[in-house]
């Protein structure tokens, strides 16, 4: 009819919940309609502050929230930082998991120990297939990254395809000759890309990231260096081809290889069943037959490449592993960088090995690692190929997103078409425009223990006070009806001062304590949160006279 506009295309919403302004906890929501998926499901590693804290998971409201339009979680590859919330998060959302044989393996094992995998519906899937979800068909497409198995995720959707690359590298020659599929992004490309995701670790790093295979020539040279002496390697357990390479080098130079640490055992066991490491016949012997070889004999892959206190690598330069300790004139190579924050106790760990006498390769001595991730030129390629009407960087702090804008923007692309997004932004895109429409609940929801969330910002400023300063307890016993003192003021100190040298420190509290505490009895005050903020207050101020400290103080009153 003539003067009616043309309905608007419905949009499509995407939903970062985690993986920006943030190195980890990667996950993202796709909807379109009645139909939603999420891409990834991964933890993060708590920051220095978080005392106490074992993970950080993302904030799920909104998932639960919509959990009848949730038709699945797709991942991308098996790292931590993209599988790992996947046993707390399934606990609270009932959908099934989609990865790749291997991401699925590493899923099972990591379901399996939270006692969940009979309850988790769990699907294969290869390749260049298409699975189809509502109004959304999810496609899966190979590429490279520092574990087998990867996949970037194009999502066809009736305003446009939305592509995801997932953690990606371009590399020409990797472990198990198999290319990222650049024609399949290519072809994307020419039928149009309406919004690129695409990660941004790299992004401010120039070049192209080192081919995996230049690692395996490093191995064989400092194998070949070392003809006497045992030999340590420390990587990621994830990183299956690195551990080909180290299993090739040690098959060459007919040593054996054991393997120490929880998660490396485990990571070498699904992947060998799976078929993505080929180890020869006879060349895996367990630990505790280390004893039964020479020095040049052997090789030994560890867990503890980042220093963590409890890895296998870290007891051993502590000499508190029960099967292995360091022997002077060991070559230990440590094949993996730091992740940002590391960097004190991968130190604390070389540190102990030299002193023990250990010959230790790391850091930029060799080049014994090389990233997973995509420098400058690999991203452009992306960009290149793929042509997004609109870009949104992801995966990366923010000077790595802003890094991957500039990118995009020296690329021709328009500053109003690429959006550096916060976590829980929603934006809703079609052909026609693309906008930021509000937000959802989005966050850090800390683990500690078994509690999951129980634990936030109130109980981290409560340790970290009590970390700082220390707590004092004041305990008096008060007559119930009349208020007066019957026993008391008792002061018990914890991490403040050590009480058998500051005896005066003490007396004199105790007395200031009284003298506040008998001025409320004159004044027949009986309410007990007013004489807990007294004896608060007036210890607080005494204590920060005479010591500059300000401890946690806790008053106690007992009723007789």
């Amino acid at each position: 009819m003539a003067g009616r506009k043309p309905k608007p295309k419905a949009k499509v919403k995407v939903i970062p919940l985690g993986g920006l302004e943030e190195i980890g906890k990667n996950m993202t929501v796709i909807e379109y309609g009645n139909d939603m998926i999420v891409i990834d499901c991964g933890l993060a590693f708590p920051e220095d502050d978080m005392l106490g804290i074992d993970l950080v998971i993302p904030d799920t409201t909104y998932l639960e929230k919509n959990q009848d339009k949730l038709h699945a979680i797709v991942l991308t590859h098996g790292h931590e930082d993209h599988i790992g919330s996947l046993p707390y998060v399934l606990q609270k959302v009932k959908v099934p998991v989609f990865g790749t044989l291997l991401t699925r393996g590493l899923v099972e094992n990591k379901l399996r120990e939270h006692k969940l995998l009979d309850s988790v519906d769990m699907h294969t899937v290869v390749p260049g297939e298409k699975v189809k979800f509502g109004q959304l068909t999810v496609e899966f497409i190979h590429t490279n990254h520092s574990i087998a198995d990867a996949v970037a995720i194009a999502v066809h959707t009736p305003a446009g395809v939305i592509l995801h690359t997932g953690d990606f590298k371009v590399d020409y020659t990797p472990i198990d000759g198999d290319i990222i599929d650049l024609p399949r992004f290519a072809e994307l490309g020419k039928e149009g890309v309406l919004l690129l995701m695409s990660d941004s670790t790299n992004a401010e790093r120039p070049g192209f990231t080192i081919s995996e295979k230049n690692v395996g020539k490093v191995f064989d040279k400092l194998f070949e260096e070392t003809p006497k002496n045992r030999i340590m390697v420390a990587t990621f357990s994830s990183n299956i081809h690195r551990i080909q390479q180290i299993v090739n080098s040690a098959y060459q130079y007919k040593r054996k290889v054991a393997i120490i640490g929880r998660s490396m055992v485990n990571a070498v066991k699904t992947a060998s069943e799976l078929d993505y490491l080929q180890i020869p016949p006879r060349t895996l012997i367990e630990i505790n037959e280390i004893k039964n070889y020479k020095d040049e004999q052997l090789v030994i892959i560890t867990t503890g490449s980042q220093g963590e206190p409890m890895s296998a690598l870290s007891r051993m330069a502590m000499n508190e592993h029960r099967q292995v300790s360091i022997k002077p004139d060991d070559k230990i190579i440590i094949s993996a960088s730091a992740i940002p924050g590391n960097e004190k106790s991968v130190f604390r760990v070389v540190n102990l090995l030299l002193k023990a006498g250990a010959n230790v390769v790391y850091g930029d001595m060799e080049d014994i690692h090389v990233s997973g991730h995509a420098r400058q030129e690999e991203l452009k390629l992306m960009l290149a190929l793929t042509k997004p009407q609109y870009f949104m960087p992801v995966h990366g702090e923010f000077m790595h997103l802003s890094a991957h804008r500039d990118l995009a923007l020296s690329m021709g692309m328009d500053k109003k078409d690429v959006f550096i997004m916060k976590l829980g932004e929603v934006l809703e895109v079609n052909k026609a425009e693309a906008k930021v429409n509000g937000s959802v609940p989005a966050g850090r929801i800390m683990v500690d223990g078994l509690g999951v969330g129980d634990v936030g910002n109130i109980v981290l400023r409560d340790r970290k006070h009590l970390s700082e300063d220390g707590l004092m307890v004041v305990v008096v016993t008060m007559d119930r009806e009349n208020g007066t003192i019957i026993a008391g003021p008792d002061i018990i100190s914890r991490g403040f001062v050590y009480v058998r040298v500051a005896e005066d420190l003490m007396d004199e509290a105790r007395a200031v304590v009284l003298k506040a505490l008998e001025e409320c009895e004159e004044k027949n005050i009986t309410s007990w949160n007013y004489i807990k903020g007294v004896i608060r207050d007036t210890l607080k101020n005494y204590l920060w006279q005479k010591t500059k400290r300000s401890p946690m103080i806790l008053p106690i009153i007992m009723e007789v």
